[in-house]
């Protein structure tokens, strides 16, 4: 039977590849992607629990969570399957991460811009692009309320019907991601350093080398917990042996 690999999707996957120490530049420029703004500095903070005081409250759990040029707050969410609920799910993220970051007294002004980006195995909206941004208007001349409110819905069933190719980073990304084209992902592996970089750490997740690892960290793991009962049993004799003395 054929051994398939997870998805780059996969919960444990997708951190591993954007949020681990080191891999900055990978998270970098796939934000650069999406949210097309030059990035100087990125602090990336790799899982956050929203928890609120009252217990009948649900805990929602972001999958990255990172601070853009000191001044942005970004949450990445990845969701693969369709629970029809995620409209009001990534409201939730988006206020708890917008909420949390104000601390006890300073002023309301002093929020920092906050953006969600979902990233779905499925269709949330049936007509537009695959890449879409909701933002807060007002209904007058459609004008915008504040640029503190900024969420972004990536639908990959959408970029794969579109054929798209590679035109621009996040085009790029997401042939990365979705995986259904490997000649593209080759091309777009040549064109852009930091997803040739996402793709050797994908391997490496996914492939023999990762499992010798573990077997290694496995097997020591097992050597050390032994040699600490022996060397604790063989003090407990000693502790008799002085106790009988």
């Amino acid at each position: 039977m054929e051994n398939k690999k997870p998805a780059i999707t996969n919960d444990y996957i997708f951190k591993q590849i954007f949020s681990k120490r080191g891999n900055e530049s990978i998270l970098k420029d796939f934000l650069i992607g999406v949210l097309e703004i030059p990035i100087e500095k990125i602090k990336v903070q790799s899982e956050v629990s929203l928890e609120k005081e009252l217990e009948e409250n649900k805990l929602g759990k972001l999958d990255i969570l990172a601070i853009l040029n000191d001044n942005t707050i970004v949450n990445i969410e990845v969701q693969v399957e369709n629970q029809y609920n995620f409209i009001d799910r990534s409201l939730y993220y988006w206020s708890g991460s917008y909420y949390n970051d104000l601390k006890a007294g300073e002023d309301y002004t002093e929020t920092r811009k906050t953006i969600g980006i979902n990233i779905l195995n499925y269709e949330i909206f049936k007509e537009g692009p695959y890449h879409e941004i909701a933002r807060l208007k007002r209904e007058y001349n459609n004008k915008l309320v504040t640029d503190k409110l900024e969420i972004h819905y990536i639908q990959m069933p959408k970029f794969i019907k579109e054929k798209r190719g590679s035109k621009t980073k996040l085009d790029q990304w997401m042939q990365f991601l979705c995986q259904k084209n490997n000649k593209e992902v080759a091309l777009v592996m040549e064109k852009n350093n930091e997803i040739k970089k996402a793709n050797e750490e994908y391997e490496y997740l996914t492939g023999e080398a990762r499992d010798r690892r573990i077997a290694y960290l496995v097997d020591k793991t097992k050597k050390d917990y032994n040699t600490r009962l022996k060397v604790e049993k063989e003090i407990a004799i000693k502790e008799r042996k002085k106790g009988a003395d």
